[in-house]
């Protein structure tokens, strides 16, 4: 485990697995330290299946591709399953990712894909970064194909969650989920959307939106710590997943650089299409996520 540390943050990645960043940790004024991330005890990184606790990069693509295809409607392909329906998260959740630079408060972390039954061919770049202004995770991916291919990215942060947690967001649009997360459509909001007015967030339901239209920047308080975790993420970050099950201890804020589904779904791509890059191009973007105090 790499731990990191920088003002009052600290920060343990393991980069052998799926370069998760297991935990980070923020010390209060009055000396308290508190979790920014859902951190189980007893609980280490493992690649079977998605961790649900610590951030993680999801790419060449976010969130499902179902059926295991990738299309956006100027290449299909099929790539290998990791889930029921089909793949989710990509590839690089699931691989080692090795330490090119670290220092106390900072580390780059890299993965590079050569092989496998599809075309993908990436070098992807993570690069983490402890300041007063919080962890700036900073994604990089490379098109090292021979071909234009289509691609994705996020950090998936799965955030502490109290009976009195509440999160403030706001959205033009979300997608309207069926089956299994599967789109049927988009719908608009005229005042927001559902975290607008700083709910509390309840898990006595299990809880999916796939965002359209966000502004970049989410507040998750919970008085119970006096805590409030801010996120913010890059211009081309904007279009989270949050999702929890029903009566867990967590939530999930995804900035992404598509919906849900977009890798396979005609009805998604047309509202939130993958990056198409040429061999060489990189697609790269940032997500922040800071404590205060309340």
């Amino acid at each position: 485990m790499l731990t990191l540390s920088s003002s009052r943050y600290e920060a343990r990645i393991a980069p052998d697995a799926g370069g998760t960043i297991a935990a980070l940790d923020w010390q209060k004024p009055d000396g308290t330290t508190l979790p920014l991330l859902h951190a189980p005890a007893g609980v280490a990184p493992q690649t079977e299946t998605p961790n649900k606790f610590g951030a993680w990069a999801m790419l060449p693509f976010a969130n499902r591709a179902f059926d295991s295809v990738v299309d956006d409607g100027h290449t299909r392909f099929s790539v290998p399953s990791n889930n029921p329906a089909g793949t989710i998260h990509g590839f690089g959740w699931q691989s080692a990712w090795q330490v090119e630079e670290q220092s106390a408060g900072h580390a780059v972390l890299v993965h590079r894909r050569t092989d496998g039954p599809d075309p993908y061919r990436y070098l992807a770049r993570q690069e983490i970064r402890l300041g007063e202004d919080g962890m700036t995770v900073t994604l990089g991916l490379t098109n090292e194909a021979d071909q234009a291919l289509p691609f994705g990215m996020g950090l998936h942060p799965w955030f502490p969650c109290a009976a009195d947690t509440r999160l403030r967001m706001t959205a033009t649009g979300a997608l309207i989920f069926g089956d299994q997360f599967r789109a049927t459509g988009t719908q608009a909001f005229g005042d927001g959307g559902p975290y607008a007015g700083n709910p509390i967030f309840a898990t006595g339901a299990e809880t999916a939106w796939s965002f359209l239209g966000w502004d970049g920047t989410a507040r998750i308080e919970t008085p119970s710590t006096g805590l409030a975790i801010k996120l913010s993420a890059s211009e081309n970050l904007r279009y989270p997943v949050v999702w929890a099950p029903a009566g867990v201890d967590f939530l999930c804020a995804e900035p992404q650089s598509h919906a849900a589904g977009a890798p396979s779904e005609k009805i998604v791509r047309e509202a939130s299409p993958l990056a198409r890059l040429q061999p060489g191009e990189t697609l790269a973007g940032w997500v922040r996520i800071a404590a205060e105090a309340i």
